[in-house]
């Protein structure tokens, strides 16, 4: 993927499209720097080691709402910087993409979120520090609950798990009150306990495996779930079965759609009996910006609705069987690092999902952008071009298989 060739014209129109009123997504949780250490030759302790430091712009939500808006739609970001170097680092796309500051809390007294990640030779996080107490401090309920219309008005809210508990609660609390699906991001295994309390309230949750046994193990107050052995599970259906019991756990807390990431193996689709994958609420935006609406008429087209749905409409089962799909991953040409791959496939379901697609379409959607993450240094590539993401999420669209619910494992 070619990631140089932007779309400036269409985020050129964007700046003079600012207005409260055609914001879609509605994004709530951590922006932060990140600061990349690759080494070039295995390091040795206590000494440095010749390499590449690199900043990137970082934090879960802020990644999903940076992929967000470069898949066509408008999110708006409900954060907390301080008025800092990182935070100025980090409002550089905000500002070059025209994109609302409205949500983000600034101040003297913040300091902006920075996280120091050691990766190894692979590209794989050996270690880090974390410094972002300022997301638990400072995005508290009273500052996301002045932003009420906007949650009322955005087809979907995504929430992530670096947000307090009580910021936590209020967000799913105010989209619940509105109609508003919420879509929970676990972020880590530690911070994916923050499920509990707002269970009732979630629509959708993207866990990869050991997210999945922790917030089963926060839900289940009478089994305990071991962490998965992966080497034992050779094939999707063997994988399935050992996470079943975990992922029901989810599907009878409240949560409606659970989509488990594998990496390379791809994407778990799971949920209970009839969920209408083909709409998430009445309150579709459908006044999206030119690469949202290009989105959605070529996925439209390259992946028709009906693959899945058909056999839906004609299936009566009982609304407590799970019903469970398969996406597979697409192969990377190369992988430059991994870090922001689950990010930009909860961007690009959300981009999807707001451009009018429905949840299956928006997966697809997902892991082709996840695919172009996989391909890029930063955490979100400097653009996407619509014809390789549209090729991408074909491929993974028409390779995904029914692995429980109309057919048999």
């Amino acid at each position: 993927m070619d990631h140089q060739s932007h779309h400036k014209s269409h985020m050129g129109n964007w700046k003079d499209e600012e207005g409260e009123g055609e914001t879609e997504a509605v994004i709530i949780g951590g922006m932060v720097l990140d600061i990349h250490a690759t080494p070039s030759i295995h390091p040795n302790p206590r000494t440095t080691a010749p390499g590449k430091v690199q900043y990137a712009a970082g934090g879960v939500a802020r990644n999903i709402a940076e992929c967000v808006s470069k898949l066509g739609t408008k999110p708006y970001m409900i954060s907390a910087l301080g008025l800092d170097m990182p935070g100025n680092l980090l409002l550089e796309y905000w500002k070059s993409a025209g994109l609302s500051l409205n949500g983000i809390r600034m101040g003297h007294e913040i300091e902006t979120p920075v996280v120091s990640i050691i990766f190894d030779t692979e590209g794989e996080p050996a270690s880090g520090v974390a410094s972002v107490e300022s997301v638990e401090r400072f995005l508290t309920p009273e500052w996301i609950v002045q932003f009420k219309s906007n949650i009322a008005s955005a087809p979907i809210v995504m929430v992530d798990a670096n947000l307090s508990p009580p910021a936590l609660k209020t967000s799913c609390q105010l989209a619940a009150e509105v109609g508003t699906a919420v879509w929970f991001e676990p972020v880590s295994v530690a911070k994916s306990k923050r499920i509990a309390s707002v269970a009732k309230y979630v629509t959708f949750t993207s866990p990869n495996e050991d997210e999945l046994i922790s917030m089963a193990n926060s839900l289940s107050s009478k089994q305990k779930f071991p962490v998965i052995n992966k080497k034992n599970n050779t094939t999707i259906s063997s994988l399935f079965q050992q996470l079943k019991p975990a992922v029901w756990v989810l599907l009878e807390s409240g949560i409606q759609v659970v989509i488990l990431t594998l990496g390379s193996k791809g994407v778990l689709l799971c949920s209970k009996g009839r969920f209408d994958f083909r709409h998430i609420g009445p309150k579709r935006n459908n006044r999206s910006h030119d690469i949202g609406k290009m989105l959605y008429e070529t996925i439209s087209q390259l992946c028709p609705s009906d693959r899945f749905f058909s056999a839906l409409r004609l299936e009566k089962r009982a609304s407590v069987s799970p019903y469970v799909v398969h996406f597979p991953a697409v192969e990377c040409e190369l992988v430059a690092r991994l870090t922001g791959a689950g990010d930009c496939l909860v961007g690009g379901a959300v981009a999807a999902i707001c451009a009018g697609l429905d949840v299956m379409q928006g997966v697809a959607v997902g892991i082709a952008a996840a695919k172009g993450a996989v391909e890029a240094e930063a955490n979100v590539p400097n653009s996407y071009k619509l014809d390789q993401i549209a090729a991408d999420a074909r491929t993974v669209y028409l390779g995904a298989k029914v692995v429980f619910g109309n057919s048999k494992l």
